[in-house]
């Protein structure tokens, strides 16, 4: 039973049986530095991107490409202020965030995903890799959740004050978003991806009850918002996020890909057998600074507490500088497990 990269994950996430785990690990300025591309060029220009995640996925035997690159693509075609370096990712410049004054937020006009700016070359690279790997690998488009992306609209501490100062309006912030990010994705599907990643960073910060209040609603309209216009859902959330985690499995997403800070075993508890989970080695501690044996033996503990239902990934972003051999040793592990 000989899968390849798409139809592996797919099996997975239906539930059906795989020749092997699924390999799915973030890699975004490791991917650049495969090809010698700066950083800022991988996230300006789809073609390094689509080039760079191409050359990873081949060197590295993962069963995805992804279009991922930073989390300010959309903030960006709303008119945030972003800063962008030679050789690391752009930054959003909080000091002059776009939404200081609330009252912008009724005159910001809703951005179109086509029209020319950071959001249309995620959407041609989605088209590329479709040239590129369609039915081959498993193509995953990106967006930002609605906690994230309020924080790069509004200012990140502004928005923790909102939670309480002004609900209204975090709820009419929210639901922009929701939005924005619904039309960004159907963007996406209609040029090939197979499955949206949704990153939602912000939501690890809030406390279970704001979590619950505030931010789950509103991910759980986005969630289904996905699954009706036809794609998988994987959701990544930066941080500690174990206060949070029974609210995250009740989402219905068909991956959740968990930090290092939040146990598997804990995860697997609150969300059940049947949710697939992805994850969790600490980036740094243990996938760039460890050895491959010891790689294998922490890989080895997130499938057992993971069980069956599991796909094979760091806990973030596979840090820049990680030896090949490193990585590798997660391919071997994944390519000798089902």
């Amino acid at each position: 039973m000989l899968m390849n990269g798409r139809e592996r994950i797919l099996a997975r996430l239906a539930g059906r049986p795989v020749d092997h785990l699924p390999l799915m690990p973030i890699t975004m300025m490791f991917a650049a530095d495969q090809i010698g591309a700066r950083y800022r060029d991988y996230a300006t220009d789809h073609r390094v991107l689509v080039e760079a995640q191409l050359r990873t996925a081949e060197t590295f035997d993962f069963d995805y490409v992804s279009c991922i690159s930073d989390p300010a693509r959309e903030a960006a075609d709303c008119g945030a202020k972003v800063e962008f370096f030679e050789n690391q990712p752009a930054a959003i410049v909080e000091s002059q965030a776009r939404l200081a004054d609330k009252a912008e937020l009724a005159r910001l006009p809703m951005p179109d995903p086509l029209g020319g700016g950071r959001m249309t070359d995620r959407v041609r690279a989605a088209a590329l890799f479709q040239e590129r790997v369609a039915g081959q690998k498993l193509i995953e488009g990106w967006v930002e959740g609605p906690c994230a992306e309020a924080a790069d609209l509004r200012g990140i501490n502004t928005l923790m004050t909102d939670f309480f100062d002004d609900p209204k309006f975090v709820a009419e912030l929210f639901e922009f978003i929701v939005a924005m990010e619904l039309r960004f994705a159907r963007a996406q599907i209609e040029a090939g991806v197979d499955l949206i990643g949704v990153g939602d960073a912000a939501a690890s910060l809030v406390g279970p009850q704001i979590y619950q209040e505030f931010v789950w609603p509103f991910e759980k309209r986005l969630v289904d918002g996905l699954h009706a216009l036809g794609t998988k859902v994987r959701l990544h959330i930066c941080g500690n996020t174990r206060r949070i985690l029974a609210g995250m499995g009740r989402l219905g997403c068909d991956i959740v890909d968990l930090d290092y800070p939040s146990p598997l075993g804990e995860a697997r508890a609150h969300m059940g057998p049947t949710q697939v989970l992805l994850g969790n080695l600490h980036p740094v501690n243990v996938v760039r600074d460890g050895t491959p044996a010891s790689i294998t033996a922490a890989i080895a503990e997130c499938h057992r507490q993971a069980g069956p239902n599991y796909i094979v990934g760091a806990g973030c972003e596979v840090p820049r500088g990680t030896p090949e051999a490193n990585l590798l040793a997660l391919t071997a592990y994944a390519r000798n497990r089902a």
